[in-house]
């Protein structure tokens, strides 16, 4: 009998550690009208180009989760993109504010235009804090790939230089934003957007050091 529980315990710990070590990550969706579903293929692109190069075992079954959903808190990364509008109610602003707290972690990627609506509606989910942007000397930015001179330049808006934003509450770095690099441009099936390779390499590589970031810090 004895010899029977303690292999009952020894699979439900085997289980128990294989399920941990194959996360899966989320599509945030939100309202206003922006194309949150926008660049469909990037995601699991990067999440096979990280598995291969980093180590990882993250699944490339992306789910989508509402701003607002319980089921945010099943998800370690949470991704955002789009051009238009957004607008968090105050529970969803409320909720995404606990989730982050709690050890989760949001990725922002301006597709273009979004901007300004993000600017507004993050700032209710953390009114005491500013988006800053992160020296080039940031981990994120220095995993498996190193970029010395921040996040790559992938799809051109505006002219401006590509720059990265975060939130950092209590010392830990709980969003990150990227603003004119358009990664997910460089992370879908290259014949969508016609990147040249090399670019498409820096957008994953640049991608890869985030997921690995995120996951690592969390071991």
């Amino acid at each position: 009998m004895r010899k029977i529980l303690f292999l009952t315990f020894l699979c439900l710990a085997f289980f128990t550690e294989a399920m941990a070590q194959h996360h899966q990550i989320a599509t945030l969706q939100y309202r206003g009208g922006g194309d949150w579903y926008s660049n469909p293929t990037a995601l699991p692109n990067l999440v096979r180009y990280t598995n291969e190069h980093c180590g990882t075992s993250i699944s490339t079954q992306i789910a989508t989760v509402e701003a607002g959903s319980s089921q945010l808190f099943n998800y370690p990364f949470v991704y955002m993109t789009g051009h238009g509008n957004v607008v968090f109610s105050a529970q969803e602003a409320e909720n995404l504010r606990k989730y982050l707290i709690a050890g989760g972690f949001l990725h922002v990627d301006d597709n273009y235009g979004l901007d300004p609506f993000f600017r507004r509606e993050i700032a209710k989910v953390f009114p005491e804090h500013e988006l800053i942007e992160l020296p080039h000397s940031h981990p994120v930015y220095h995993q498996a790939f190193s970029f010395p001179d921040g996040p790559p330049k992938i799809h051109e808006h505006d002219g401006k230089p590509p720059r990265g934003f975060g939130i950092v509450y209590e010392g830990r770095l709980v969003l990150y934003y990227t603003y004119e690099t358009d990664l997910g441009n460089g992370w879908e099936d290259q014949a969508v957007h016609g990147n040249p390779e090399e670019v498409r390499q820096k957008a994953l590589q640049m991608g890869a050091n985030i997921l690995q970031y995120v996951f690592n810090r969390q071991e």
